[in-house]
């Protein structure tokens, strides 16, 4: 799609992007779903997205305790090298990442498809598997809510970049397939579906519903606009973000793979071992990372 798909669409684009600033829900760095629909039929991603009770702590937890687990290899951290060679080929097999647990990738639902995992891809072609699905750890953030162990990263985050001078703010996080549908419903009234599907996710298919992103903006300016990316808060996360386990989840140029206009104000928590694999992988975005593949549009 060129390295600047979105300049094409500057003129409509601009009043979009301001009355989308101007939305305090907001539109939502839409959601980054991916192919492999999060959440459900696994055994773990069923039990513990229809309770979110007790069974989901557990699942909640293991992700964290264990961004390896929850990368796809078997063994945990010290496996870098085996776990980074599938997100250094991109492009690969349908999921060589998935491959290490399962043979058939698609046979059956991997921990990507598990709404619990740190690795849960929701995107176009990858709506959540219970499309209602909600987080059961979530925590007050910054005037919204985040699941617990992305809240404490990022506000860790926040307090580093604070110390260097850097204001964040946060635009959004957790939002629910509810809110997701009003958001959509907005856009979709102020454009036309064509473009909204461009600017924010359908409900069900939001990356926010994970309770895994996070919209900043900051003092500067640039809310949800693309000169996010030159102000100091936006340049700080971009070098910063994976240290603290946050990936920029819908990068420039990308449309084609993401489906979504570049957004640097969206980021996604992996955890800081998966973050670091996915820097270290040089895959461009997270669909290449873990071999699932594009998904530039829905599929109906």
């Amino acid at each position: 799609m060129g390295p600047h798909p979105h300049h094409h669409h500057s003129s409509p684009f601009h009043s979009i992007m301001t009355r989308r600033a101007a939305l305090s829900v907001a539109l939502g760095s839409v959601g980054s779903i991916l192919l492999a629909a999060c959440g459900t039929q696994g055994s773990e991603g069923s039990s513990a997205s229809s309770t979110g009770s007790s069974p989901a702590s557990s699942p909640s937890v293991s992700p964290l305790a264990s961004s390896s687990s929850a990368a796809g290899s078997a063994t945990p951290t010290a496996s870098a090298t085996p776990s980074d060679s599938p997100s250094v080929t991109p492009s690969g097999s349908p999921s060589e990442s998935q491959a290490a647990s399962a043979s058939p990738a698609t046979a059956h639902p991997s921990v990507e498809s598990s709404p619990e995992s740190l690795r849960c891809l929701v995107n176009k072609m990858r709506p959540f598997a219970q499309i209602d699905w909600e987080p059961n750890d979530l925590v007050d953030f910054e005037g919204q809510q985040l699941r617990a162990e992305a809240a404490r990263a990022a506000h860790t985050m926040m307090d580093a970049a604070k110390a260097e001078g850097v204001t964040l703010t946060v635009s959004s996080a957790y939002r629910s397939y509810a809110v997701q549908q009003q958001t959509y419903q907005h856009w979709v009234s102020v454009n036309g579906q064509r473009l909204a599907d461009q600017l924010s996710a359908r409900p069900g298919y939001s990356e926010h519903q994970t309770g895994l992103a996070i919209d900043f903006s900051s003092p500067e300016g640039c809310r949800l606009e693309e000169c996010y990316e030159d102000t100091r808060a936006g340049r700080w996360l971009a070098k910063n973000a994976p240290n603290y386990g946050f990936i920029l989840r819908f990068p420039k140029g990308q449309q084609a793979i993401t489906g979504y206009l570049f957004e640097p104000w969206h980021y996604r928590y992996l955890g800081k071992d998966l973050a670091s694999r996915y820097t270290v992988s040089g895959a461009g975005t997270l669909e290449e990372f873990l071999g699932t593949g594009a998904a530039p549009d829905y599929a109906s």
